[in-house]
């Protein structure tokens, strides 16, 4: 499924602030993007209607299914990239930095290459 590049970067911001079971909530992903609240309010109606999320009574926003793919995605292919960059000797603050922006625009054929040559070193 195609999404936005914004739409990715929150749901894997989701998934990341959920791990370990932690409820997540529109303030917690407003804090962690440092984004205002109404921006991110406006994202996850974008989301729940999209499908990607639920939001209970209490405001606890969890993924969906076909979110949780696409959040999960990202998050490895962040990791993946953001490792090479600081093997490759590259400053961990500006690797972290570039996976962020190299994660949405990569093909799936190049980051594959990519982890089958991390593996194999």
């Amino acid at each position: 499924m195609k999404t936005l590049e914004s739409a990715e970067n929150y749901l894997e911001t989701i998934y990341v602030l959920g791990q370990g079971g932690k409820p997540v909530r529109s303030i917690d992903i407003a804090n962690e993007l440092e984004y205002s609240k109404p921006s991110v309010s406006v994202a996850m109606k974008n989301l729940r209607t999209g499908g990607f999320i639920t939001v209970d009574a209490d405001g606890h926003i969890t993924l969906t299914p076909s979110g949780l793919q696409i959040a999960q995605a990202m998050y490895d292919r962040h990791t993946v990239i953001t490792d090479w960059l600081i093997k490759l000797g590259v400053d961990r603050d500006v690797a972290v930095s570039d996976a962020c922006k190299i994660e949405h625009v990569m093909s799936e054929e190049s980051f594959s290459a990519i982890r089958k040559h991390i593996q194999e070193v």
